[in-house]
């Protein structure tokens, strides 16, 4: 079996999301560490340590929507399949996750080669309201992309706005999971290196209690 990363690695100092939304990592190092266990242990010296090392860890400030995340239902609204509670991230049934990658749609707009870059949120095409919903009258219930969203960039839905002031034009992919409930990946990567059918995606999402979403390590399997 091949493993393909659809994943990117969560990387502070980048232009990875809204400047309000950048996540933050402190590394903490093994002398740190060292440190850190000679107060849990009381009369130990950090030297006393094999080379003077504790455990090596990082402190992080970040969102759920920072990384690759499953984005559950009750992100998009609080309601779902036209009157439902919406599901949030620890309620998604595990099956969803695990399926083949026609079941579960991931959209390539070439958008995840701009990971990082300064630009990065404003490309990908983005899923509008009617091409979500056929997928999901087909009975989709998952779906991904390597853009920031799965709606279209916000700088051209704020043209578009403007333009007509039209609201149904702002996050329309995302609000059609109030007709009918899904989830959907963001900043995937590889996307490009996906045979057209034959293969199976893995995205459990990270359980987080009452969460909107849930960051995912998400690969996909193929048969060698």
């Amino acid at each position: 079996m091949r493993i393909i990363d659809l994943s990117v690695a969560l990387k502070a100092g980048i232009a990875s999301d809204p400047p309000s939304m950048l996540p933050k990592i402190e590394y903490l190092d093994h002398k740190q560490g060292a440190d850190d266990f000679a107060l849990m242990f009381p009369g130990l010296k950090p030297q006393q340590l094999p080379e003077g090392e504790g455990p090596a860890m990082e402190r992080i400030t970040f969102t759920t929507h920072n990384g690759t995340h499953l984005d559950a239902p009750w992100h998009f609204a609080s309601t779902m399949d036209g009157g439902k509670p919406a599901m949030k991230a620890d309620e998604i049934p595990l099956e969803w996750c695990f399926s083949p990658g026609v079941n579960i749609v991931l959209v390539n707009t070439a958008a995840g080669g701009m990971y990082g870059q300064p630009n990065f949120l404003d490309k990908g095409c983005g899923m509008g309201r009617e091409a979500t919903l056929f997928l999901l009258r087909q009975g989709v219930r998952v779906t991904g992309t390597d853009g920031w969203s799965w709606d279209a960039p916000f700088s051209f839905t704020a043209k578009r706005f403007l333009e007509t002031g039209d609201p149904g034009l702002i996050w329309e992919g995302h609000k059609a999971g109030r007709d009918i409930g899904y989830c959907h990946m963001e900043k995937l990567n590889n996307l490009d290196q996906l045979p057209p059918f034959g293969f199976k995606v893995c995205c459990f999402p990270v359980k987080i209690e009452a969460a909107s979403a849930g960051w995912t390590r998400c690969v996909a399997l193929l048969d060698t």
